[in-house]
């Protein structure tokens, strides 16, 4: 019965959608390319998937012949720098790499990513901008969300509050709290409100809210929309974070993070969502 079928979740591209998807592909490797960046492709298998995401549910996982678990690869940011780093720390001292290749979670979905890495980087600006660029180069203007992890985890830490209330489906009940700083700060969306975010505040959050207006003034991009308090899916971001959506579908996401003891930047495009949309 299922000699014909594919998966649910799996990708099958032919004919037009294959074309379109190499052409995506080759215009952003030639964006990447003359920024300096060159290119990796990491193993399928990792032994450090748990370390990624939060639902480690989601993982596809098999043992190594010394049965030592083993996933599928379900992000590669992660990866890339610790390769780099750890493999092949003697071999190049290229800080900045980008990569085309799938994504897979339980129990059968794949997900084709086009994404960067930039090691020993902070300059989260930039990594927008280049954000930025790419979607521009693509004719398409979706709307830029960022936000900043260490406020929610400093509003959780002044009103002694989970982090699982800052998800999309229950954030709207911390109205219920009926605190008149924590009702300005979720309806935050503009570079003004933010500005009267900052003064309303305790001051505790003043410092990470003031972080978040100067990355916002750097970025040249203009569909901008500001979420202090949203609170994104992977584990590794620590700082700030930012999606570009479009009908409702994450054509990309990045932030800063921290592996190895590295402080790194890098954003992901997600080639089926931004296929769609194009």
């Amino acid at each position: 019965m299922l000699e014909h079928e594919i998966p649910k979740g799996s990708r099958l591209y032919f004919g037009k959608k294959a074309k379109q998807k190499r052409d995506l592909e080759y215009i952003v490797s030639e964006i990447f390319f003359n920024e300096k960046f060159e290119e990796i492709l990491t193993p399928y298998f990792s032994y450090f998937e748990d370390k990624i995401i939060n639902d480690s549910n989601q993982l596809i996982k098999i043992s190594d012949e010394d049965n030592n678990q083993l996933s599928l690869r379900s992000d590669s940011s992660l990866d890339v720098v610790r390769i780099i780093t750890k493999r092949l720390g003697r071999t190049t001292k290229h800080k900045k790499w980008f990569y085309i290749q799938p994504i897979f979670s339980y129990p059968s979905y794949e997900r084709y990513q086009i994404g960067c890495e930039c090691i020993e980087d902070d300059n989260i600006s930039n990594i927008i901008n280049l954000t930025s660029k790419i979607v521009e180069k693509l004719n398409i203007s979706p709307l830029l969300q960022i936000s900043n992890i260490n406020i929610v985890k400093l509003v959780c830490n002044e009103l002694n509050l989970d982090i699982d209330l800052f998800t999309n489906s229950k954030i709207s009940t911390l109205f219920d709290l009926n605190i008149n700083w924590l009702n300005i700060l979720l309806r935050v969306n503009s570079i003004d409100e933010l500005k009267e975010a900052i003064v309303e505040v305790p001051i505790s959050l003043k410092e990470e809210l003031i972080k978040l207006e100067k990355v916002v003034t750097n970025i040249k991009y203009k569909n901008i929309s500001i979420a202090p308090l949203y609170n994104g899916s992977m584990k590794y971001y620590d700082d700030i974070y930012y999606r570009f959506i479009s009908s409702n579908l994450v054509l990309s996401n990045g932030g800063s993070y921290k592996t190895e003891g590295v402080k790194s930047l890098g954003f992901a495009l997600y080639t089926d969502n931004l296929l769609e949309v194009l």
